[in-house]
């Protein structure tokens, strides 16, 4: 995907292009070539065998082959949230600063599209635009789904007064530079939002060549199998960075898997995870014994407190058409519950986290109660009222029902509470003080790809890492502009048609972090994308290490602050050529490297840069567990502040780790005027990360280099912060409790005294366990039975259950040999997609799709 070859112009690539296939298909080439891209780079889709695909691979001038891919799309309040105004200061240049949003489409008659007041496209404007009577062909932008809508709205939606959904967050929607120009490039075609690799390449072959400003790309893939060549976005990012446009990407929506599940990581680009701000929904449900319940939902609903009949899914199962109880508890499989046990009741799920209230709706149930171990830091709609619980307010309505949870069984009591009730009350809007946190499923870092393995002269090799996402940005039940082709809930049969909607993700932390970007253009037109992604970072805060325990992994440099990113003071600012020196230092050729700019760029020893040397306002190290290590860490910075100005080093290191700069103090004379500077980290560490803290201080201001990888100390402060990844260590789910930050939380540790117990058997085999046993047996030997083997069955008791104390049941384990016992398979428990073990071993180094 290198810039157009000299001597061709974008007619003759397409027959460029064609002549190429026609010496791996003969005649028929033409046929097989579906797309050129020739506007902003070089490239073209056709189909291709596997065996076809091969030898174009091998014809000079090939870069990479790749299948045509999928990737998944990843908004009044959260200005104000983040201290960006309505009144904020703008230039008149923001009404010429154009965005380009990738997604599902536009819903051209919101509001808040609306072009009154506006006059044509500014000249910089190379591309054509649909108009409203063009909307009805089939490939037409039109946005079926909602979400480009969203995002579009959330960058540079105009002012809209009054917007609520159906009464809740009545307010002025907006988006960030709602002066500004929106260009869509509809990237995704169906209503399950997948968008195609090649369709996300010609957005970016286009929206470059037409003279967007920024790029807003809320999608994302599986991109931790390839390398950057074989990665569109990285390839078209890398393409528009060249042109000076910033690409803001979303980091992903698959928190809950653990580290390394970060999307869209290539370094010049911004990569924005999603995290709360201070506004939360609460619904409550009340039962027949005037029990009252709190749980999360957005309920429009008013059931006008009538009490409705209340049944277990687990106990209404469709056996006409073959489904147990077991099955039809969590409410996820359609058809799974009888129609005539549910209608006109209210449901009570064994799951929340992946239910959609779908299932229960087609059933006919009035309303649904959903319960799990899940987060429920994002309230959802639903068809119908319904309102998700936590653990313990989950076992109070299913004890009333005679629901009864033991060692992850869930077992029915069925002589219920003589006719169960319930009702679902109308939510209400509350205000989340612990604001801002990171959202559950927000993808966390680190980089899955830059880079791999440093190959090195010496013996061990050092895994380098960049650490992302760059920073956070609201990203949790964000109001926004939604298309009247969808439901409010996107549930089918809903017959509510919102004109703006809530919506949670990274896809609508995304266009926030585009909008603020855009503004700084605004006033800054000759920065370049480094320079705004640094100014962007520099002047993040951190969240809360309470709140948000993944730290730097989750929120990279921190979250934005809007007003001070448009003066961060200093920039760690890159170019093309950084980038060129960066990517031969993971190990790409000349020949590739060529193919892929477009130019004359030579990976040598001279122009090959190790992935601490980048430019970036990040600094990362990989370590293995409690080895020394030593590393050094150059950048640059610039003055983009006061025009003289001398600022002063100091670091805050922790226990363990030495961290220098070399040279600590820096002078500036001039606007412009660049410093460097080396950074050195030494020792050694046993945790799964640590953070150390550069504050570049003049005496009157502390400017600080953001971090994806930090923990900051305090948002007035700009840190350049120093992150030491240890993945080696098990990444353990958070469990902690008492984490309101006027107390202090205390965690338990081992001293020097253990506990130590022996059981010998009549063979004379002698195991030791751990228990505190003061009884004496003196010797005596008893006879020996397995738990299994003596289950109460007038209680009703089986040897699957009365096992359990067996350790896992497990014909390896010595007792059972010595009683000649087969292996007796526990009952697994309830499945719940959304939840991990308590601790994890070292996550793979892929990052999902979402």
């Amino acid at each position: 995907m290198g810039d157009r070859p000299i001597g061709h112009d974008e007619n003759s690539l397409p027959s460029l292009h064609s002549t190429m296939l026609q010496d791996v298909l003969g005649s028929s080439a033409s046929t097989h070539l579906l797309h050129s891209y020739k506007r902003s780079f070089n490239g073209f889709v056709a189909m291709l065998t596997e065996d076809e695909k091969q030898r174009v691979s091998r014809m000079d001038g090939v870069i990479s082959v790749f299948p045509n891919g999928e990737k998944k799309l990843h908004t009044t309040r959260s200005w104000d949230f983040m201290g960006f105004p309505q009144q904020v200061n703008r230039t008149t240049v923001e009404s010429d600063i154009i965005v380009g949003v990738f997604d599902s489409g536009i819903w051209p008659e919101s509001q808040s599209f609306s072009d009154t007041g506006y006059g044509p496209p500014p000249r910089k404007w190379k591309g054509a635009c649909a108009t409203s009577s063009n909307f009805t062909c089939n490939k037409s932008p039109r946005d079926i789904h909602g979400h480009g809508t969203h995002t579009a709205s959330t960058a540079a939606g105009g002012l809209v007064d009054m917007a609520s959904v159906m009464g809740f967050a009545l307010g002025t929607a907006r988006g960030g530079v709602p002066s500004a120009r929106i260009a869509v490039y509809k990237v995704c075609w169906t209503m399950s939002v997948r968008c195609r690799d090649a369709d996300i390449l010609s957005a970016f072959d286009d929206a470059i060549a037409d003279g967007v400003d920024i790029i807003s790309l809320s999608l994302g893939g599986l991109g931790t199998d390839k390398d950057y060549f074989n990665d569109v976005i990285a390839i078209g990012s890398f393409h528009a960075m060249r042109k000076g446009i910033l690409t803001s990407a979303s980091a992903g929506n698959d928190g809950r898997l653990g580290l390394a599940t970060v999307s869209n990581v290539e370094p010049w680009s911004i990569c924005v995870a999603a995290s709360s701000m201070d506004r939360k929904f609460s619904t409550k449900v009340k039962l027949g014994n005037n029990m009252v319940y709190e749980g999360v939902s957005i309920n429009t609903f008013d059931l006008k407190n009538r009490m409705y009949p209340l049944v277990y899914a687990g106990a209404v199962p469709n056996t006409a058409a073959n489904f147990t109880g077991s099955q039809s508890r969590f409410c996820n499989v359609n058809n799974s519950m009888d129609p005539d046990l549910v209608r006109g009741k209210i449901v009570l799920c064994d799951n929340g986290a992946s239910n959609n209230g779908q299932v229960a709706f087609l059933a006919g149930a009035i309303g649904i109660i959903m319960r799990d171990d899940g987060d429920r830091d994002v309230a959802r709609a639903y068809p119908l009222p319904a309102v998700y619980l936590g653990v313990e307010a989950g076992k109070g309505v299913a004890a009333y029902l005679g629901v009864v949870d033991e060692d992850d069984i869930t077992t029915v009591n069925y002589n219920f509470t003589t006719n169960p009730v319930a009702t679902i009350f109308r939510s209400n809007v509350l205000k989340d003080t612990l604001a801002p946190f990171m959202a559950a499923f927000s993808s966390r870092g680190p980089n899955t790809i830059s880079p791999d393995i440093l190959k090195t002269n010496t013996r061990n090799a050092m895994r380098k890492k960049l650490s992302q996402p760059d920073v956070t940005a609201p990203g949790i039940d964000i109001l926004a502009a939604w298309s009247q082709l969808n439901t409010m809930s996107q549930v089918n049969g809903d017959t509510r048609r919102v004109p703006y909607n809530f919506s949670p993700g990274t896809s609508m932390s995304c266009p926030h972090v585009t909008a603020i970007a855009a503004y700084i253009k605004s006033f800054h037109p000759s920065w370049s994308p480094a320079a705004i992604k640094s100014a962007l970072m520099t002047t993040a805060f951190p969240l809360s290490e309470t709140t948000s325990p993944d730290a730097e992994f989750g929120y990279g440099a921190g979250h934005i602050d809007p007003i001070k990113s448009l003066n961060p003071g200093l920039v760690y600012d890159a170019n093309v050529t950084d980038y060129i020196k960066f990517l031969c230092g993971q190990g790409y050729n000349t020949t590739m490297l060529e193919l892929f700019t477009g130019d004359n760029s030579q990976c040598t020893e001279a122009t090959s840069a190790p992935v601490w040397n980048l430019n970036l306002p990040s600094f990362a190290l990989h370590t293995e567990p409690l080895q020394f290590f030593s590393q050094n860490f150059s950048r640059t910075l610039t003055n983009v502040g006061p025009t003289a100005s001398t600022y002063k080093a100091n670091i805050v290191a922790p226990v363990g780790i030495k961290v220098g700069v070399e040279p600590s103090v820096l002078s500036f004379n001039s606007t412009g005027d660049k410093n460097s500077f080396v950074l050195k980290i030494e020792g050694a560490i046993g945790r799964t990360s640590v953070s150390a803290s550069l504050v570049w201080d003049d005496g009157v201001h502390k400017y600080r280099a953001g971090e994806a990888g930090e923990a900051l100390p305090v948002r007035e402060v700009k840190v350049v912060e120093e992150k030491v990844l240890d993945l080696s260590v098990p990444v353990c789910t958070r469990t902690v409790s008492n984490i309101e930050p006027w107390s202090i939380c205390v965690d338990a540790s081992s001293m020097d005294r253990n506990f130590s117990t022996k059981v010998k058997l009549g063979n004379n085999m002698v195991y030791e366990g751990v228990s505190i046993n003061t009884l004496d047996l003196k010797n005596r030997m008893y006879p020996l039975v397995y738990a299994g083997a003596v289950p109460n069955t007038a209680a009703n008791i089986t040897g699957s259950q009365s096992s359990r104390t067996l350790p896992s049941a497990n014909s390896n384990h010595p007792a059972a040999k010595y009683l000649e016992l087969q292996a007796l398979p526990l009952p697994p428990p309830p499945p719940n997609p959304q939840s991990n073990p308590p601790c994890l071993p070292p996550p793979p180094l892929l990052a999902m799709i979402e």
